[in-house]
């Protein structure tokens, strides 16, 4: 007999019913016979790797849950006029990849250092933190094209990248993509000082102004500890972990919907627009909801799932949520923001056999 396994044991959420079958692929070819064979039998299918942006409903997945499992990472080229040009499969760890970014003097992912997940998922996403984000280094991602049935190469431009959004993000339905990702290619500067330095916090971590250089060993050392100190770092003895991180986008939304709100709101101009970005952490306070909602025994989610303690955006497994705890914590604070500044708020994470 075959052992089940749940959703609850391949996400960060902790939460997630049944896969009807389970398939692991550690290689190129592995993903894509795994993906063919559930297409051709008419299959539902989900596409699994690191698990740290996925709600999976308690019901689980009827259908094949397909495990990326892909490691390594090589330089095609390096020289000091085009940087480095280097390739890393969608199933190697993507901390670990910043990691050695670093290590080999290629510049341009430290800021994104500590962030869950895996690098096949970074420009689905288009994965970002402390004014950084993928799109800036990416140069092509090698997918399976599901309808074509035939492997396919995006160029940087032809990703269509977004705040958190790309076209393979706009072609997957309920954690079920067109294009499969395979591989990433990443074009690198070469040195050990840091892209130019976007972040308030993050400058001031450092000691620096705003738009000039670190070490990127230093880089990664405070956003690593930045990230931990809002328990967005994972940490199997640190409850507030158990999440998706930031669990709502921060909303971009028309100036005088922005110019309404007080004047201490933060605002964030949005490039060639005239949309305005909006702190999603700043309206859930302030719209009442402190650090640890739900922690109580008679809260939205009985205090198997809350808030987290050390940050707002993140909705935490306490230790026994389901992930209807999950989504009732969600439902409150989404319901609160709407109520208070007439904003709705939209989840980050995929939702699986779930929604908000």
């Amino acid at each position: 007999m075959t052992e089940t396994t749940f959703l609850s044991s391949l996400t960060t959420l902790g939460v997630g019913g049944p896969a009807a079958k389970y398939v692991e692929a550690a290689s190129e070819a592995e993903i894509i016979d795994a993906v063919r064979a559930a297409d051709a039998a008419g299959e539902p299918l989900l596409i699994v790797g690191g698990g740290s942006n996925l709600v999976v409903g308690d019901d689980g997945f009827a259908g094949t849950v397909v495990k990326i499992a892909s490691k390594g990472f090589a330089a095609n080229s390096e020289d000091t006029c085009g940087g480095a040009s280097v390739v890393v499969q969608a199933g190697h760890d993507w901390d670990d990849f910043v990691h050695q970014s670093v290590l080999h003097a290629w510049s341009g992912l430290e800021a994104l250092s500590g962030i869950p997940g895996l690098a096949g998922a970074t420009p689905v996403q288009n994965v970002g933190a402390y004014g950084a984000d993928v799109s800036q280094t990416i140069a092509s991602v090698r997918v399976w094209d599901r309808d074509r049935n035939a492997v396919r190469t995006f160029t940087n431009s032809e990703l269509r990248f977004g705040y958190r959004d790309s076209i393979i993000k706009a072609e997957t339905v309920g954690g079920s993509p067109r294009h499969v990702v395979l591989t990433v290619e990443f074009q690198l500067a070469l040195g050990r000082m840091s892209a130019p330095i976007k972040y308030t916090e993050l400058a001031r971590a450092l000691g620096v102004e705003v738009g000039k250089r670190a070490y990127s060993l230093d880089v990664r050392r405070e956003v690593l500890t930045l990230r931990a100190s809002k328990g967005m770092v994972l940490d199997p003895a640190d409850r507030d972990t158990y999440s998706t991180g930031s669990f709502f986008t921060n909303p971009i939304v028309p100036a005088p919907v922005a110019d309404a709100l007080p004047d201490d709101a933060p605002r964030y101009p949005v490039a060639d627009s005239t949309l305005v970005k909006l702190s999603a952490a700043w309206l859930i306070e302030r719209a009442g909801f402190a650090k640890g909602f739900g922690l109580a025994d008679d809260g939205v989610a009985g205090g198997r799932a809350a808030l987290s303690t050390k940050h707002t955006l993140a909705i935490t497994n306490r230790g026994t949520a389901r992930a209807d705890d999950v989504l009732a914590v969600a439902k409150a604070v989404q319901a609160g923001v709407r109520d208070t500044f007439g904003i709705t708020l939209h989840p980050e994470p995929v939702l699986v056999g779930c929604t908000l």
